[in-house]
């Protein structure tokens, strides 16, 4: 059982994430470090008590009647803790008898927005996307913490005796089912101090993310541009993939994102990555590459949906305005990389989203305006590759889209564009 001071820290916590902009784990980081008596143990379980109110946070509001962070994370204890009202009083909550017969009631009567705990034009969009019989069973997947996935870094090492050695250590992860690099633990765990991961030997990675950079089909020695580097999983994974051959540029507008790649590919071993910060819209520096690189991904920045268990505040921050100016975005970013591709070679768009807007609508408006390129089916190129993926969305046709329920990752969607 918490005590009255960490239930009281869990709620300013979730008041300051909530309050604020910024990612909840950012915030919480933050948060931590100006309470430096906290031990791990004490930080572990304000972390589960916060993550926990921010996933339900809507089903806990209508059951408690108050969506005040400390009614709802007394209302997280005791719907999902099993915390009586007795000790629910010893935390100073009021009138917790009351509480504890709304959390448990019966709830059935409530919208599947509320039980999904999702806003309303969000809730519309999964039920547009899904089957009927699918509905309950995605959005409590969403609902759930996400495993902890790690990428065998095959330049150092490879799966079988990564997992050996991690297993040495105390860490016992089992193989992720579809992606032939991934291992996994159920449980957070803090690999980041194993030797492994010092030595460069994982990152750690969703198992949907490990199959984008397959899409790409990279041949030794090719050029290839990973256009929206981000920090870099997708590029270490693609330079894994080249047998650190071939040039791979890692652009992105964030020299704080790339500042992390260096880091993260000197702890690779990846020597074939060159890094470049572009700036915001058409960068004229790029020209000079115009038709002549083999393979480039354009990992589009967006909303963030298929990872909400993860980032479970980020759905109550998002907007359908926001969604939109997004989607505008990716069609823009996807137009100035395919200027890159060469006659003959490939473009793949992807997107942690789970939202058409973003996904099958920004390829459609692409082909549209671009009839030298078309689709390519991704179930093919994963079988290629050695990943027969079953289960593949047949609402996504030629594209790939990988869902929490369905796949046990977060969710994905990916095409692979060929230019004529």
């Amino acid at each position: 059982m918490i005590t009255p001071a960490l239930y009281e820290a869990a709620a300013r916590l979730l008041a300051d994430i909530l309050d604020n902009p910024g990612a909840a784990d950012a915030r919480m980081d933050r948060f931590f470090r100006a309470q430096p008596r906290l031990g791990p143990s004490e930080r572990g379980l304000i972390a589960e008590i916060v993550y926990g109110s921010l996933r339900h946070y809507r089903l806990l509001g209508a059951l408690a009647a108050s969506r005040e962070p400390r009614i709802v994370t007394a209302a997280w204890l005791a719907a999902f803790e099993g915390y009586n009202a007795r000790q629910l009083g010893q935390l100073g909550v009021a009138r917790p008898e009351n509480l504890v017969a709304a959390c448990r009631g019966d709830r059935t009567d409530y919208p599947f927005a509320v039980t999904a705990s999702l806003p309303d034009w969000l809730a519309a969009r999964l039920a547009g996307l899904l089957p009927a019989a699918e509905l309950v069973a995605a959005s409590a997947a969403l609902l759930e913490p996400a495993p902890l996935d790690v990428r065998c870094n095959t330049l150092k090492t490879d799966r079988s005796t990564l997992q050996e050695a991690l297993a040495a250590s105390g860490h016992d992860l089992a193989p992720t089912p579809w992606s032939p690099w991934g291992l996994r633990r159920a449980a957070r765990a803090s690999l980041f101090r194993t030797v492994e991961f010092a030595a460069g030997h994982f990152e750690v990675q969703d198992e949907g993310s490990q199959l984008i950079a397959p899409l790409m089909e990279p041949r030794r020695g090719e050029r290839i541009i990973d256009y929206c580097a981000g920090a870099g999983g997708k590029t270490l994974h693609l330079s894994a993939l080249l047998g650190n051959s071939g040039t791979l540029y890692a652009f992105d507008t964030s020299q704080k994102r790339l500042d992390r790649l260096r880091e993260r590919a000197a702890r690779a071993g990846c020597d074939n990555i060159r890094i470049q910060t572009l700036g915001a819209g058409h960068d004229g520096r790029l020209k000079r590459l115009y038709g002549k690189i083999d393979r480039v991904l354009v990992d589009a920045p967006c909303s963030g949906t298929g990872t909400l268990r993860r980032s479970p505040d980020a759905k109550w921050r998002l907007t359908e305005d926001r969604v939109a100016t997004l989607a505008r975005e990716a069609c823009e970013i996807l137009r100035h990389a395919a200027r890159l591709v060469r006659p003959g070679g490939r473009l793949v768009y992807a997107t942690c989203s789970l939202l058409r807007e973003e996904n099958e609508d920004v390829v459609a408006a692409f082909l549209t305006e671009h009839p030298d390129y078309s689709t390519v089916d991704t179930r093919d190129i994963l079988t290629r590759r050695g990943i027969p993926l079953p289960h593949n969305a047949p609402e996504a046709g030629p594209g790939l889209r990988l869902w929490p329920h369905r796949h046990g990752t977060d969710g994905f969607f990916a095409q692979a564009l060929q230019r004529s």
